[in-house]
């Protein structure tokens, strides 16, 4: 009697791959922006900030294009010292007789980009030190905090005049002054979610599978501490950019650039506040005041999406 052999059973029919890891997460963080964005539009305030913020960022982008690079040039002036808006020159000319509305969206550029490095920098350090003392804790943690709280009971306008003073005076020294200084509010504020997002049940459960230090910085703590680093940012640079005006307005900036603080202190420089020159003081203050509101309003917008409980106004 022969036994016959049972083949082996077939395989299933092949379905349709099952998605990667790397293809989910992408998802997760479009529905994460697409959440955010929803959300962020039932704030009309957030909306009207960031439409400035376009706007501004716009001129930024194509100052080249609208006022030409020899709109700095003092040899070649199209106009006279101090002439009074018109219809050749808006805004009215500055005591060489550049066009001022020239000088202020040329201004835009240095202004915009000072209050975007010097912020991220500044944000930078403050998320690295307080990831880092909100992990760590112990004696390592009091003495970081007792440095954060002398940079934070120091005014910070007092120590990037130092910084300015001591160093070359050139943009890179303003944003390295400003980053260098306002980083304790953002060490602070980082340093206590640390603490509360290192309280929850998925970070024991992180270091019972040997989960180390970096990875539970970096994999779980940091992606936490993220949305408040983002409100902290746009906040940030609203502040930058006031502050850049100051050390220019004070001749501390670099005198070779075009930024709206520079053209406040050429301004003052001129006497136009005593002359009755209005026209040289208005636009640079107000642009100034125009951006450092728009990103206030982005901020608490921001804010508001990120932490409901704050209950800020729409």
């Amino acid at each position: 009697m022969t036994l016959e052999k049972t083949p082996p059973p077939s395989a299933p029919p092949a379905g349709p791959s099952s998605p990667s890891a790397s293809s989910l997460a992408w998802a997760r963080r479009r529905g994460s922006v697409t959440r955010f964005w929803k959300e962020y539009r039932t704030h009309r305030a957030g909306l009207l900030g960031l439409a400035g913020l376009a706007f501004i960022a716009l001129i930024a982008l194509f100052a080249p294009l609208l006022v030409g690079d020899d709109v700095r040039s003092v040899t070649n002036a199209p106009g006279t010292a101090l002439e009074k808006p018109s219809g050749e020159f808006p805004l009215g000319t500055d005591q060489f007789g550049r066009s001022l509305l020239g000088l202020l969206i040329w201004g835009a550029r240095i202004s915009l980009t000072v209050g975007l490095l010097a912020a991220a920098l500044s944000v930078a350090i403050g998320t690295l030190v307080g990831v880092i003392a909100g992990h760590y804790g112990g004696w390592f943690a009091t003495v970081v905090m007792r440095i954060t709280d002398w940079f934070l009971v120091m005014p910070t306008l007092v120590l990037a005049i130092v910084l300015a003073t001591v160093m070359s005076r050139s943009i890179w020294t303003v944003i390295l002054a400003i980053g260098v200084t306002s980083w304790p509010t953002t060490a602070r504020l980082v340093r206590a979610q640390t603490i509360a997002v290192e309280s929850r049940p998925y970070i024991e459960r992180a270091r019972a599978l040997g989960g180390g230090h970096g990875h539970i910085m970096t994999r779980h703590v940091l992606p936490n501490v993220m949305p408040l680093v983002l409100a902290q940012t746009t906040l940030g640079i609203s502040s930058a950019i006031l502050t850049e005006a100051t050390l220019a307005f004070l001749g501390l900036g670099d005198p070779l650039i075009i930024s709206w603080g520079g053209m406040l202190q050429d301004a003052r420089e001129a006497g136009a506040v005593s002359s009755g020159h209005w026209w040289y003081l208005a636009p640079p203050g107000i642009a100034i005041a125009f951006v450092a509101l728009a990103f206030t309003l982005c901020g608490r917008a921001i804010e508001a999406v990120l932490n409901p409980k704050l209950g800020v106004s729409r």
